[in-house]
């Protein structure tokens, strides 16, 4: 039995991953700051990293977690319907290096460079609703 899988699911996979991933470095930071007990037992959520860097990479990560509720539906219903082509593989890749360098430069707090890169993973988007759109 082959169980092969389009690309447009293996990149929202891997996607899926990093940013499920993302959180693991501000919350190291968050314990070396706060001590484990108190990092872990949150009292406070809403309590601003003391690290510049660990507070946009908080805000990169909740912007992937938003991008991510529009790219997964669409790549997945890509897939599924079997609309898929070489352009739409091709958004999924690009799409992933994409979030992955929007992630890092938000951290590093470089504005210009982070539009740019969010910009890339809004087109794949848009690449992905017009496939679904011209094959109805």
């Amino acid at each position: 039995m082959n169980h092969a899988i389009t690309a447009e699911i293996y990149w929202t996979t891997l996607t899926i991953l990093m940013t499920a991933l993302f959180w693991m470095p501000y919350i190291i930071d968050r314990i070396l700051e706060h001590g484990l007990w108190t990092a872990v037992s949150n009292p406070q959520p809403d309590t601003p990293p003391k690290s510049a860097w660990a507070g946009r990479m908080m805000k990169g990560h909740r912007n992937a977690v938003e991008n991510l509720a529009i790219f997964a539906p669409l790549a997945l219903a890509v897939s599924f319907t079997g609309v898929g082509t070489s352009a739409t593989a091709t958004a999924c890749v690009v799409y992933f290096f994409a979030r992955l360098a929007h992630f890092l430069i938000y951290t590093l707090g470089i504005p210009l460079m982070r539009t740019l890169t969010f910009f890339i993973g809004f087109v794949c988007q848009v690449v992905l609703a017009l496939a679904l759109i011209n094959a109805a």
